[in-house]
């Protein structure tokens, strides 16, 4: 068997992974199937951190359409990726993987503050670190705070599991001859404006060389299969503009 290409990789997971049925709330058994991805990919030697997103129990834009604080809509944001980072610990600690959670927003009673020399010196003792309460600050999107953690911790790769196989230039559910891309310069992803990842991640990606890789969370052993060394979704990085 080959060895994996990437060492240390940073998996942005949103928090409808862990939905349930209709869209919002945790559900303990995707929780699971969640863990048991992850756990695929670890038990190659692979060091793992997770982002992890709260757009299953909350979403910002809803507050701030009743007129709420932007400030005070994303720290209720923030609150919620800590929850779901607590319920995928569970799963993963449940299927026998050691895990830390560490979080921007203190919360010590249940969470290590995050900081960077201790979610390294983690990974390098074989823990799986997830990292919620994004970037600590209102404005910034967990898909940025994975950015930044991608690049604090060192990662090699920054995949942004989704429910797509990969980019396309227009909705392919609803456009059944969309376009698929194996591969985008950092400047065609921002151009096009896509939204699979918001721009302030990708020019960070960009500014640091950093790979991306957009792939389907659901798709079987799909992360598994990238880290080994298969071509899977899009990869966004220093090519050439189409």
């Amino acid at each position: 068997m080959s060895d994996p290409v990437y060492n240390r990789i940073l998996l942005k997971v949103g928090g409808e992974a862990l939905a349930g049925p209709d869209g919002f709330g945790i559900d303990p058994a995707r929780a699971a199937e969640v863990a048991a991805t992850v756990k695929d990919v670890y038990d190659l030697g692979v060091q793992v951190a997770i982002v992890i997103g709260g757009g299953n129990l909350w979403r910002g834009t809803i507050g701030i359409e009743y007129g709420m604080e932007q400030s005070t809509s994303d720290h209720i944001g923030m609150i919620a990726t800590v929850m779901n980072a607590l319920a995928l610990q569970d799963a993963l600690e449940r299927q026998g993987v050691v895990t830390r959670v560490q979080t921007a927003v203190e919360m010590r009673s249940i969470a290590e503050p995050y900081i960077r020399l201790r979610a390294i010196r983690h990974l390098e003792k074989e823990r799986i670190v997830i990292i919620g309460g994004g970037t600590g600050n209102p404005y910034f999107t967990t898909d940025t705070a994975g950015a930044l953690r991608a690049m604090e911790i060192g990662a090699d790769v920054l995949i942004k599991a989704t429910k797509v196989d990969a980019i396309y230039d227009s909705d392919p559910k609803q456009n059944p001859d969309a376009k698929r891309f194996k591969q985008l310069s950092y400047i065609d992803a921002l151009n096009f404006r896509l939204r699979v990842m918001d721009s302030t991640a990708i020019s960070l990606c960009m500014e640091n060389e950093l790979p991306i890789v957009v792939l389907n969370l659901w798709q079987e052993n799909s992360v598994k299969r990238l880290v080994m060394g298969e071509a899977v979704g899009t990869v966004i990085g220093n090519f050439e503009q189409i």
